[in-house]
């Protein structure tokens, strides 16, 4: 390990510090900030129908938000693509943006070791588990080869990203449904912080598939405005009726802040606070007991009081029961006054991607000076808490803590805090 690593800069508490100098995404509103900020500012989601979901019967939802259009360049290939379903494209792409805007793209330290990746989604490509399926179903293993378990497998994405830049360090696979992404992060967070790493490549990708809009229309969760897709979904709204999938990938790289002042490198924003923990309780249910206390894990490793966080951005995903929890947990920690607003309304809900695309659309609000307004929320529900729900034209504001939360089936709970970055 070189004398620059030994070195570190460390916080109060004497760890290593981690800020993020690199990002890359893809989205339903835009595949860089320019473009996903204009789209905020014009407030318009990317919700729209989904005709080729008519052939299924019995699925009541036709809306999706799906990802912009996105090329490749010409080293994506039939031999480098070989294992690669949807979503480990999309992840191994924001992955390559993001070490590019790093400066890290194409470095001899991606090989050396010291750089790892934290990354995951709900599931892996949907059409290569239907192959499975199809073989439990019909007796034969017609469509299935040799990469097939590849692209359905879990951790498609974390080893396709490992195997494409000739990553040799750590892969942690944070495969848990809607924290799949703000995991990775955390993960990321403190492996770097623990010394383990000098970066990683954190986040998470998901693919849209009628599939996966089928698992929350079994739960009544879906929003059915399948005529009118820019008036859904309504988070925290009294006349929501469920959630709206969307689709997309986000890498944030993650890095030792003296490694990265050493090398001269662009630092976007600090990571200082994680809290995860778990309900205990039920699958599905959530628990508004355990989301507080992700909050407040987050806020004590971060070393800071509630008070100073300027903004929180909600998992927010337009179900009667999570909003209800969410939105009476962070008022158990904030009160009644702190800035909140969720994604969601413009992107639904990109389910393994959306806890690092949330994050990441955090720090650039945070970093822009404004913070984008909850769509379609018209009547905030009487049963949700009291909060300062951002409405309107958005909201200019000066702050220099953010924090991104996300939950998820099993309840899995996270919370994540960034720092505006100032040299």
């Amino acid at each position: 390990m070189s004398a620059i690593f030994d070195r570190a800069i460390l916080d109060q508490a004497g760890r290593r510090r981690v800020v993020v100098t690199g990002a890359g995404a893809i989205s339903p509103i835009g595949n860089d900030w320019p473009a996903m900020f204009q789209r905020l500012r014009e407030r318009r989601n990317a919700v729209r129908r989904i005709d080729e979901w008519d052939i299924y019967d019995g699925l009541n939802t036709k809306l999706a938000a799906p990802a912009q259009p996105f090329e490749l360049p010409p080293h994506y290939n039939r031999k480098t693509m070989r294992g690669m379903g949807r979503v480990a494209v999309m992840a191994v792409r924001a992955s390559e943006v993001a070490l590019e805007q790093a400066g890290l793209l194409g470095d001899p330290l991606l090989k050396s070791g010291r750089v790892g990746v934290a990354n995951g989604s709900s599931a892996g490509t949907h059409s290569a588990i239907g192959d499975f399926g199809r073989m439990l179903n019909e007796h034969t293993t017609a469509g299935i080869n040799a990469t097939t378990y590849i692209k359905m497998m879990s951790h498609t994405a974390p080893v396709n990203i490992g195997v494409f830049f000739g990553l040799t360090g750590r892969i942690i696979t944070t495969s848990s449904a809607c924290t799949s992404g703000s995991q990775g992060v955390g993960s990321a967070y403190e492996t770097v912080r623990a010394g383990k790493q000098v970066a990683m490549l954190a986040g998470g990708s998901e693919q849209l598939d009628a599939t996966a809009a089928a698992v929350f229309d079994t739960l009544f969760a879906t929003s059915v405005r399948n005529d009118e897709p820019q008036a859904t979904p309504r988070p925290f709204d009294a006349n929501r009726d469920g959630l709206v999938l969307g689709e997309g990938a986000c890498t944030l790289i993650l890095e030792d802040l003296e490694h990265a002042r050493a090398r001269g490198a662009n630092i976007v924003a600090e990571v200082v606070g994680y809290g995860t923990n778990s309900d205990g309780q039920h699958v599905t249910q959530p628990s508004s007991e355990t989301m507080a206390q992700a909050m407040r894990l987050a806020l004590e490793d971060a070393g800071l009081p509630a008070s100073a966080i300027g903004y929180v951005n909600a998992h927010g995903t337009a179900t009667e029961h999570g909003d209800i929890a969410e939105s009476r947990a962070t008022a158990e920690v904030f009160g009644s006054n702190v800035p909140f607003s969720s994604l969601k309304s413009y992107v639904g809900h990109t389910l393994g991607a959306c806890g690092a695309l949330e994050a990441w659309a955090s720090i650039e609000m945070m970093r822009e000076g404004w913070f984008s307004p909850n769509l379609n929320l018209e009547n905030v529900d009487p049963r949700c808490a009291e909060l300062d729900y951002v409405a309107g034209e958005g909201r200019a504001l000066q702050t220099e803590y953010v924090m991104s939360n996300n939950f998820a089936f099993g309840g899995i709970n996270t919370s994540l805090i960034f720092r505006r970055w100032r040299d």
